[in-house]
């Protein structure tokens, strides 16, 4: 019960000192007293224009990312009953990057603002349908995985084909972009853009919490105590496609965070996805960020993609979780 009561304060703690050391680390390391005086408006022209334009925006992305994948991440999974649900594994996140390349390379963008965040977010609502549906017709967790990857690599084989039909460098470098996933260059006016979206997404999973615990007790009996099923499954799958798609329209496509997280946190909540939405959040976006301070003090000749590098530790996590259900199950 203790660590059950301390784990919000902790993660809200964890959260605000990683946000405030990506403002201190990057190519050229500030003071304590520097970032501080920049906060509180004290400091010089330079030191203000790094952090307020570059350094907090950027910080800010990478958390506001991370929560809104581990919410979808969590939400998922307790719709579907399966820790190994995730915007990634189940191709919504791919889907909503193929919306956003779409969008890119037929210049929408160019035409309104709103246009990215948008058709990233109709990308990430079809994918989410789709597992939906498959979730009704299914109970095996294998054939919704098997979907998602086919949703995932349809989608990759169209972002490469628009690559390969890229109309000059500067899109296809747009498009790499969006494929590999970076907060790199966001601003505070990009957060505007999708975050009313990601905020609607994110408040409606949070409506469905009492759903979620009802449904670890079955779909039977959670529709005996009153949920309504159609009703619960069409408002995470609207969540999460709306939190997942303005995610993807600022950083691109990013996965496994959102398994790792609710994985970590399950086991201090009592196994209950209502009460791991919040911690889920909170932890994927405090990874996100120390993940892109990675990013930023790597001595690499060019900058790693924040979407590289967490895949690179969240796909051994992935193996790890999908081995011990396994084993559980043997």
């Amino acid at each position: 019960m203790k660590t059950k009561r301390i784990l919000l304060p902790v993660l809200i703690l964890a959260s605000m000192l990683s946000i405030f050391m990506a403002c201190l680390l990057g190519s050229t390391p500030l003071g304590m007293g520097r970032v501080l005086a920049a906060f509180f408006g004290q400091a010089d022209a330079s030191d203000s224009l790094v952090i307020w334009q570059i350094r907090l925006p950027r910080a800010v992305a990478a958390f506001v990312v991370g929560a809104a994948l581990g919410t979808s991440g969590a939400a998922l999974q307790g719709l579907l009953r399966n820790p190994l649900a995730d915007p990634g594994v189940l191709g919504v996140s791919a889907c909503a990057a193929l919306g956003a390349t779409f969008a890119l390379y037929y210049g929408f963008v160019g035409l309104n603002a709103w246009m990215l965040p948008i058709s990233a977010i109709i990308g990430a609502l079809v994918a989410t349908a789709i597992i939906a549906l498959a979730a009704i017709k299914t109970r095996s967790v294998v054939t919704l995985i098997l979907i998602g990857i086919g949703l995932s690599s349809f989608a990759g084989a169209v972002m490469s084909l628009l690559m390969n039909l890229a109309p000059n460098p500067f899109s296809l470098a747009d498009m790499i972009n969006w494929m590999l996933g970076s907060v790199a260059n966001r601003s505070f006016n990009d957060l505007l853009l999708s975050g009313p979206f990601l905020v609607v997404g994110v408040l409606i999973l949070f409506v469905t919490r009492r759903g979620l615990s009802a449904l670890t007790l079955g779909e039977e009996a959670a529709s005996g105590i009153g949920l309504n099923l159609q009703r619960q499954r069409i408002l995470v799958v609207l969540g999460a496609g709306l939190a997942t798609g303005a995610a993807v329209s600022i950083a691109g496509a990013i996965g496994f965070v959102g398994i790792v997280a609710p994985h970590i946190v399950r086991p201090f909540v009592g196994h209950d996805p209502a009460r791991s939405l919040l911690p889920s959040a909170l932890l994927a976006g405090v990874f996100l960020v120390l993940a892109d301070i990675g990013v930023r003090v790597l001595p690499t000749s060019s900058e790693l993609k924040l979407g590289v590098v967490a895949a690179l530790i969240g796909a051994p996590a992935f193996v790890w979780i999908a081995m011990q259900r396994r084993a559980s199950h043997d």
